[in-house]
């Protein structure tokens, strides 16, 4: 099936509309846009290239998709930014194209939800089916595992990690990597325990949640060095996956771990 593209919006003649699209009145498509089958792009949003959307995207009204990055250091360079498909895009959400230096390209996965006014900025890497809240922020090179939850009007520092299944409570201002699993709230953020009922939410057995409870109390309740701790974890036969990717997220971090 053709796209239908409203007679009072703008699509550039470079601009790829995939199958069964629905694009709004006074939208704008630029040049070097590519967007997938069964997209809705809403009136007044501005999608702009290079930008490659998936499909079963939904680009609420006054979106602004794909604009040049809010580097100083930006000098006009070719970057893009990639989306997945089945996401959802509400009312003026910010999503900007890379940068040279953060290696080109902004990434979101599938199945995402970002609510009004939510910002994503250059280079950053959002999974799958993460949830943002109204107005939650993130600065540049930012990385979002799969499954994680922003509170409204939070925001993470440039560079940091929000590990896979964290919540962060609304408000929480978080400059240091969040560990998968958790819980963290504040100014700046603190650990607030892990985040059981999402877990079993999403069918992680009990088995592995107890698990990850007693690799949360050995890393950041024993009084032991965070080094010392990962070793306890495995000296005690915690070997569930969950808990090898809480370790390896936790030794690979570069500004920090946020802790209770």
């Amino acid at each position: 099936m053709s796209a239908h593209i409203h007679a009072l919006a703008v699509v550039d003649a470079d601009a790829k509309i995939g199958s069964d699209c629905r694009i709004g009145p006074f939208a704008v498509i630029g040049a070097g846009v590519e967007i997938g089958d069964h997209c809705q792009i809403g009136a007044h949003a501005v999608i702009e290239g290079p930008t490659r959307l998936g499909s079963h995207n939904q680009v609420f009204q006054f979106a602004s998709v794909g604009t040049a990055p809010q580097d100083l250091g930006y000098q006009g360079e070719p970057t893009a930014l990639e989306i997945g498909s089945h996401n959802t895009l509400r009312e003026f959400v910010t999503i900007n194209r890379g940068t040279v230096k953060g290696g080109g390209v902004t990434r979101i996965g599938s199945h995402n939800l970002l609510m009004a006014y939510c910002h994503v900025a250059h280079d950053c890497c959002i999974g799958d089916q993460v949830v943002m809240a109204n107005a939650a922020t993130l600065a540049g090179h930012v990385s979002i595992e799969d499954h994680a939850i922003l509170g409204g009007l939070s925001a993470v520092h440039q560079f940091a990690r929000v590990g896979a299944h964290a919540i962060l409570g609304g408000g929480t201002m978080a400059p240091l990597d969040v560990p998968p699993y958790m819980m963290a709230a504040g100014n700046h953020a603190s650990l607030h325990g892990i985040n059981v009922r999402g877990l079993a939410r999403r069918g992680i057995s009990r088995e592995t949640i107890l698990q990850i409870k007693r690799a949360y109390r050995l890393l950041f309740r024993s009084g032991q060095r965070l080094e010392d701790a990962m070793d306890e974890v495995l000296r005690r036969g915690l070997d569930a996956p969950e808990v090898a990717h809480l370790l390896d997220f936790i030794k690979n971090t570069k500004r920090g771990v946020t802790r209770p």
